[in-house]
């Protein structure tokens, strides 16, 4: 099922390209291997092919290692993973790389400051609903939801308290041993920024990464214009791939929504972005736009506001400064916050 998702997400690439790429001289280099996606490095700088190509590289090593990092499916020769962490819930510390550490660390910020809307040990109640997707795309006469029971046993094992962090000794303990992390709602974007921040460390500016629809603009375009990219249509009747465009500059824009990852039963939708309060799919938007200078954080703001009110989600966007958002409702309404540039 991974080709089924990373074909989805590549002709939402495919609607983006053409207003990204226009601009004369622009290089382009593409990945498939990191995060079940497809990834773009788009520079605009009139770098040389030399120069473009070692930036790609750096760029796909560090991605690279986040991958692996951040897998909780596979393990890797080498390395202690998230996989390797989940294994050894409940049984001893693991040692890993302190670029982990400093992930985890960053993940129990984001959990602070979303109010527990962005929850990396929410992995035993979203595996429950992974694997009843995985089995309905197999088998969709079969498909079906996992019952409420089974999602209240494993909403006991979600504090993200029970995940204990040694720093100085480089270790990761799950103290509860039904527990499990799962990094969906905040690893990509955590990568993103990571490959752009050691980009600007290369002196590069005029680059654009998309990994996997996490867009990060870096810098600007050489004639001082941003870029110009579409707000994807969560409703895929209409004849309208986007509900708007916007310009960015040096900033990052992350969406989430309902309309990729999902299985139907009965005539009903699941989708893959699970409410931490009902432990079902949340059902206040379609989707959930943000925009930000940090992608890890446009990332973990993307999907606790979709799980927010629209209320509770303005709120939050407002308290922060230099964030703006874009909510889809599932009638087709449409609110923005007031710093969003859109393109005519």
């Amino acid at each position: 099922m991974k080709k089924i998702r990373v074909l989805a997400i590549m002709l939402c690439i495919a609607l983006l390209l053409p207003t990204l790429t226009a601009c004369k001289k622009v290089r382009s280099e593409k990945y498939f291997e990191y995060f079940d996606t497809v990834s773009v490095i788009q520079s605009y700088a009139r770098d040389s092919k030399k120069e473009f190509e070692a930036n790609c590289k750096a760029v796909s090593d560090l991605l690279s290692d986040y991958h692996r990092l951040f897998d909780i499916y596979f393990e890797y020769s080498g390395i202690n993973n998230l996989k390797t962490v989940n294994m050894n819930a409940g049984k001893e510390p693991v040692k890993v790389d302190e670029r982990l550490i400093d992930f985890l660390i960053y993940a129990r910020k984001m959990y602070t400051l979303t109010n527990g809307q962005m929850n990396i040990a929410f992995g035993a109640v979203t595996r429950l609903w992974h694997d009843a997707r995985e089995s309905a795309l197999l088998n969709p006469e079969s498909a079906k939801v996992p019952s409420g029971l089974e999602l209240e046993k494993a909403s006991y094992h979600t504090n993200i308290n029970k995940i204990i962090i040694d720093k100085e000794a480089s270790t990761v303990f799950i103290s509860d041993p039904d527990m499990s992390i799962d990094v969906g709602a905040l690893g990509k974007g955590y990568a993103t920024e990571r490959a752009a921040e050691l980009l600007i460390s290369r002196g590069v500016s005029s680059y654009v990464l998309n990994i996997g629809g996490n867009i990060r603009a870096i810098g600007e375009k050489p004639s001082g214009d941003g870029w110009v990219t579409g707000i994807t249509n969560p409703d895929k009747s209409s004849d309208e791939p986007f509900i708007t465009k916007v310009i960015i500059k040096d900033l990052s824009l992350v969406t989430s929504g309902d309309y990729e990852r999902f299985y139907t039963v009965g005539g009903i939708r699941y989708h893959h972005i699970i409410d931490p309060d009902t432990c079902k799919p949340a059902r206040h938007f379609s989707s959930v736009s943000v925009f930000n200078a940090n992608s890890a954080l446009s990332d973990a703001l993307s999907t606790a506001l979709f799980c927010m009110s629209y209320e509770e989600g303005l709120g939050l966007i407002k308290s922060l400064g230099n964030t703006d958002a874009i909510w889809v409702f599932p009638d087709g309404m449409v609110k923005m916050t007031d710093g969003i540039v859109i393109s005519e």
